[in-house]
């Protein structure tokens, strides 16, 4: 296997790599993005995506310490060393593990969505406002063991490196769809899944008194302002989460993890 190797911080393929991080235009454009870190790399070889180009810094981790790791499909990738100054150009996360890779997009169409369950349970949210609270929806739904999950009305890329950093590679294993309001709530209505709004109003039922057992899509809107009227319109029922304390309102990875579990419990049941 040949290495190459990179010493000057000039480099077009480095000067491309920190484009990739902070230009969302140009990850949509190449339909590439850049992935920091071990696990975050063997999350997405798991989920399907192979790199096509890996960069490490042999200072801190080995290639063969990397060919443990990810076996061969590092004879299908482009492996190049750099050297301490380049990659502390292009390392986006404070603490780094010495390696970074290159993978091709894929798509979030919603017709792409699919599974084999006959009560599918869905996470929606809508317009989710930090990458860090996309990554941590992520997450979530990942431990919960659900079948999709729906970004409706994004308004950042997937690919984003602070929603790969905080979902922990989560994205890559999991089904996931970006579209409209309107486009979503049109698949889930066609798809026969009842939609469960986690709302604050006037209307909304508590949580628990819900029959989660059904096809279900939960859906969350943002912490500021909740979900849109068009979401709370087109609800099959509208619950809250019952508190007892001062505040309305909770972290919205919280209130789904709360939602998502209390589904996940009854289904058990």
């Amino acid at each position: 296997m040949m290495v190459k190797s990179i010493t000057s911080p000039s480099n077009p393929l480095i000067k491309k790599i920190a484009s990739l991080n902070d230009k969302p235009k140009l990850r949509k454009e190449t339909e590439s993005f850049v992935i920091e870190g071990k696990k975050e790399i063997l999350m997405a070889i798991r989920g399907g995506y192979t790199p096509s180009v890996m960069l490490f810094n042999p200072v801190i981790v080995r290639y063969n310490q990397l060919f443990d790791l990810y076996g061969e499909v590092l004879f299908s990738t482009e492996m190049i060393e750099v050297t301490n100054l380049v990659y502390n150009k292009i390392a986006y996360r404070e603490t780094t593990e010495g390696v970074m890779a290159i993978f091709k997009q894929r798509k979030t169409n919603l017709p792409d969505l699919s599974w084999t369950s006959d009560t599918p349970l869905l996470l929606v949210a809508e317009s989710p406002e930090k990458p860090g609270n996309i990554g941590a929806l992520l997450r979530t739904a990942d431990a919960a063991g659900v079948d999709a999950v729906i970004i409706a009305n994004p308004t950042t890329d997937m690919f984003n490196p602070n929603i790969i950093r905080s979902s922990v590679g989560t994205l890559f294993t999991t089904q996931i769809a970006t579209a409209t309001t309107d486009e979503v709530i049109h698949f889930l209505k066609s798809k026969k899944l009842q939609i469960i709004c986690a709302t604050l109003a006037d209307n909304a039922l508590s949580c628990y008194k819900m029959n989660f057992k059904l096809p279900t899509a939960i859906v969350v809107g943002t912490e500021s302002s909740g979900l849109s009227e068009t979401w709370i319109n087109a609800a099959d029922y509208n619950v809250i989460i019952p508190m007892g304390g001062q505040v309305d309102s909770m972290n919205v990875s919280v209130s789904a993890a709360i939602l998502l579990f209390e589904a996940v419990r009854q289904r058990k049941h």
